[in-house]
């Protein structure tokens, strides 16, 4: 009966009769999925401008690190797609504003623009973390799902609206690396007292697992690893930590990176910089945001697999146990739902990431076991962990 069903459905079809038609009235199906931003597009109601503005940019990047590449690649695509009508100049962290002012002297209008890790602004908003990397969290592809088709970025721009500025999501460079470490902690047991490098929710989590944790710049943890002053530290991506060195004086990398299964940034504008803007100009950098988020994934991905095959050279590179990543999950469980009794804003963020976890999850394991490893490795039986 099925298949008969199936046949005349077919037939139909190809008689160019709609599938609505042909399906019992319970079954009716439309098309499936749209594109909201469609009927915005038909309905054209600005001109184009012949006004030039000037922006200055800020951020807590030194122009050796990738992140600052991933903000002059959005200032960049701004350039160029307005011809040069908003030209956006970058300044690196200390040349306009120290590192850590760069979200102050947006909300102040000191600059008109800034990149971040959102992370970094923990003290002025819980949630601003959950916009950055959340351990046991989404993963890139995750986050640009949940951003863009399940409301994550209209939540991010309301976080920032509460400090006078406008956000839109500005980069994902993927999974972090694990811990550098010359101690092969792999089970739970290992990391009690391990003197670790790590900021964010991750260092809470490690501190109530029994670590100790200290949240060094990035500037002084060669020199604190080198020297004994801790035992492990993790930073960022393979490419962005590779050009740190700290391969040279470690024995190990334990992964996977649970603190950050990918690193997301963000744009934020000043509200009254923003509001100044010509409309073609503000869909320019609507656009040109988007570039850069999507971009900055296969741009950093691509060159993680080739800091990796570096790094090996040094480096072992070992997993932790299952025991252990079941326990790390079950206390950051535990601490996460205390960060939501504490903070409605981290609660919202990370409720409605959960909820984007559930809908996907079952999609997620059906499709798995066809990940695109080299196809005499997949017939050597290497088919991820499922």
């Amino acid at each position: 009966m099925r298949r008969i069903l199936s046949t005349l459905i077919i037939s139909f079809f190809l008689l160019g009769i709609p599938l609505g038609q042909c399906l019992a009235a319970d079954e009716e199906r439309g098309k499936f999925g749209s594109d909201p931003r469609h009927e915005e597009a038909e309905r054209i109601d600005y001109k184009v401008s012949d006004k030039k503005v000037r922006w200055k940019m800020v951020m807590p990047w030194s122009k050796g690190l990738l992140f600052y590449d991933v903000a002059q690649h959005f200032a960049d695509s701004v350039r160029l797609a307005s011809a040069g009508r908003l030209d956006i100049r970058v300044f690196a962290a200390g040349e306009l504003v120290p590192a850590m002012e760069s979200f102050d002297a947006v909300s102040s209008g000191s600059a008109d623009v800034g990149h971040d890790w959102p992370g970094y602004w923990k003290g002025k908003n819980e949630a601003f973390v959950a916009y950055a990397s959340v351990p046991f969290g989404l993963d890139a592809e995750g986050y640009n799902v949940w951003l863009y088709e399940m409301g994550g970025a209209e939540m991010m721009d309301e976080l920032y609206g509460k400090f006078n500025m406008k956000a839109f999501p500005g980069g994902n460079v993927g999974q972090e690396l694990g811990l550098f470490s010359s101690k092969k902690a792999t089970t739970m047991k290992d990391f009690k007292g391990l003197r670790v490098r790590t900021p964010g929710w991750y260092m809470d989590i490690l501190t109530n697992l029994g670590a100790s944790v200290s949240p060094l710049p990035g500037g002084e943890i060669y020199l604190a690893l080198e020297r004994g002053v801790i035992d492990a530290a993790e930073f960022s991506t393979p490419s962005m930590t590779y050009p740190m060195g700290f391969d040279q004086i470690t024995d190990y990398v334990i992964m996977p990176g649970v603190h950050q299964p990918s690193c997301q940034s963000a744009i934020f504008i000043n509200d009254k910089s923003w509001e100044k803007l010509p409309r073609d100009l503000q869909e320019i950098v609507k656009l040109a945001a988007k570039e850069t988020q999507l971009w900055s994934t296969a741009w950093s991905e691509h060159l993680n697999a080739k800091a990796i095959k570096r790094l090996k050279n040094n480096v072992e590179f070992v997993k932790m146990d299952k025991s252990a990543r079941v326990e790390f999950a079950k206390e950051t469980k535990a601490y996460l739902e205390e960060v939501k009794k504490k903070h409605p804003d981290a609660k919202k963020a990370l409720e409605s990431q959960e909820e984007f976890k559930e809908l996907f999850s079952e999609w997620r394991e059906l499709r798995s076991g066809v990940e695109p490893y080299p196809i005499d490795m997949y017939i050597d039986g290497k088919m991820g962990e499922h």
